[in-house]
Parts: structure tokens; C-alpha cells; sequence
């Protein structure tokens, strides 16, 4: 590890730097769990690494420059976590708080069960997104694949690309965005009234990602409330 000056200036902060070329996955881990780690981190050469800033409960900002694999910035709280790349299976997985990043594309479950924060993905993301989720913000600036919001219990999805089959199946009380085209939708969800205060609310969430404030053509879908307590009528849908 290396340290090397991130700017100019009275404001300076100071990255550590890391190369998984040289170090492991494990030290850089440990690392970034020590009480007072320094505040910003830039990680090198990630090849698609797996864990990567997993678990993280402090104020730091932690860059990874490229790819990385399965479930990084799992269960992250207070931390932002930057990936200039795309991202494997479990993006941000049971995140608390704090603001994940990915700049290119993801695979499945992007922000399963997470419970809070904003996770913000430039491109698509891939099968189950937000699957579960509980309180997270996630904004998505291309497609989602199917099954994503399933059993989304809180929080909300903005998607501005299309989302694929069974969007929102068996939704409780999260909200969806759509900008695309939608294929199917699950179990329960529906098409719901874009109001006023959904449009302040979506345009708030796009800002907040980075991307213009533009609502034009985005749809908003959200629960029937017809699973919540089992009726025979409905058996077929569970």
C-alpha cells in the first residue's frame, strides 16, 4: 500500500493506494475496517476480484479502477464506493447506508435486500435488481432484466431504460419508475398514477444519481395489495 496525493490546494486529502496486483483482497479488506483508516482509497488492478470493500462502517471513499466480481460493497454503511467498471453478481448486497457507484454494467441481484442508501448504476443491470429490497434507492441508467423488485418490500427503483418479464412480482410497498418499455409485470404489481408528488420524488432521485431531472415518459408501478393475506380467489398467483 501507498500513499499518494489526491489534489491540490488546503483541501488535500490523501488516498491510499492499493494494486491488487501486488496486495490481497483480504489486507486491503482488513485495511479499510481499521478505526481511523484514511479517508479516501484507490484500488488498482480489481481484475474482477471478489468481496471487495465488503461490510465497510466509516466515512470513506473507496475507488476501484475496473472490473470486480461477486458481492462488492456488500452490507456497506456510511462508505461510498466508486467502480469505474462493470460489476458481478450481489452489487451492494443487505447495504445499510451510504452511496455505491458502479459506472458500467451488473449482473444479477444488484442491491438484494439492501435496506438503505442510493445505489447508482450507469448502465444495465441484469436479472433480480433490487430483489427484496427494503429501504434502498436504486438507480438504474439503462435496462433491468426480469424478476427485478421481487418481493420488494421498501424503497424505490428508477429504471430509465426497459425492464424485462415479471417487474415487481409479489411487491409490497415499494415504488417503481420506469422510463422504458416494461415486457410483463409480476404477481400483484401494477400500473399506478404518476402524480405530482411521484414526479418531485423521481426527478429528486435522478438528480441525485447524476442524470437530468427529465420524467418525460417515465411510468410508476407499485402493489395491487391483493397477496397480502391469502384469499382462495387469488391461490393461483401465489
Amino acid at each position: 500500500m501507498s500513499t499518494q496525493s489526491a489534489g491540490g490546494g488546503s483541501d488535500v486529502l490523501d488516498a491510499v493506494e492499493v494494486d491488487l496486483a501486488t496486495s490481497r483482497v483480504r489486507e486491503l479488506n482488513a485495511a479499510l475496517h481499521l478505526p481511523g483508516a484514511g479517508r479516501r482509497w484507490r484500488v488498482l488492478h480489481p481484475e474482477g476480484a471478489h468481496s471487495l470493500a465488503v461490510g465497510l462502517d466509516q466515512e470513506l471513499l473507496v475507488e476501484i479502477e475496473g472490473h470486480v466480481g461477486y458481492y462488492c460493497a456488500g452490507m456497506n454503511q456510511r462508505a461510498e464506493v466508486l467502480v469505474h467498471g462493470n460489476a458481478g453478481t450481489g452489487l451492494a448486497e443487505n447495504m445499510m447506508s451510504g452511496r455505491v457507484h458502479v459506472t458500467g454494467s451488473v449482473s444479477q441481484s444488484a442491491g438484494a435486500t439492501a435496506h438503505g442508501g442510493l445505489l447508482v448504476i450507469d448502465g444495465d443491470a441484469s436479472a433480480r435488481c433490487g430483489i427484496s429490497m427494503k429501504g434502498v434507492d436504486i438507480v438504474v441508467g439503462g435496462s433491468v432484466g426480469h424478476m427485478s423488485a421481487f418481493m420488494a418490500q421498501a424503497g424505490r427503483l428508477v429504471v430509465r431504460g426497459d425492464a424485462g418479464d415479471a417487474l415487481g412480482d409479489s411487491i409490497y410497498e415499494a415504488r417503481i419508475y420506469v422510463g422504458g418499455s416494461v415486457r410483463s409485470l409480476g404477481a400483484d404489481c401494477v400500473e399506478k398514477e404518476l402524480r405530482d408528488e411521484h414526479l418531485a420524488e423521481l426527478s429528486a432521485l435522478l438528480i441525485a444519481a447524476g442524470h437530468e431531472p427529465d420524467t418525460s415518459g417515465f411510468r410508476r408501478f407499485g402493489s395491487a395489495r391483493t397477496l397480502y393475506n391469502f384469499k382462495v380467489d387469488n391461490a393461483d398467483a401465489y
